[in-house]
């Protein structure tokens, strides 16, 4: 996101002719996106978007399980 981020604002600078990215080559304003396509193409091929949202949905999960053993009064359960 943060490719995409430069990407949108470079071009902006470019558009509105703002110093110095008014001088740089088009090829150097596009770049970033041209990064943040090959990077999308990456972690999709290589599954790394996949695991992050499983670990995202553990996460969610554990947090859900511990505020409601809380509520239950339970409190923290640490496994040795």
């Amino acid at each position: 996101m943060i490719l995409l981020g430069l990407g949108i604002v470079l071009l902006v600078l470019k558009y509105f002719e703002v110093a110095p990215v008014a001088a740089w080559s088009w090829w150097l304003v596009l770049l970033p996106f041209a990064l943040t396509v090959a990077w999308w193409a990456w972690a999709d091929a290589s599954g790394y978007t996949r695991r992050k949202a499983i670990e995202r949905e553990e996460r969610r999960r554990s947090d859900r399980i511990e505020r409601q053993r809380e509520a239950m009064g339970q409190g923290r359960q640490d496994s040795h």
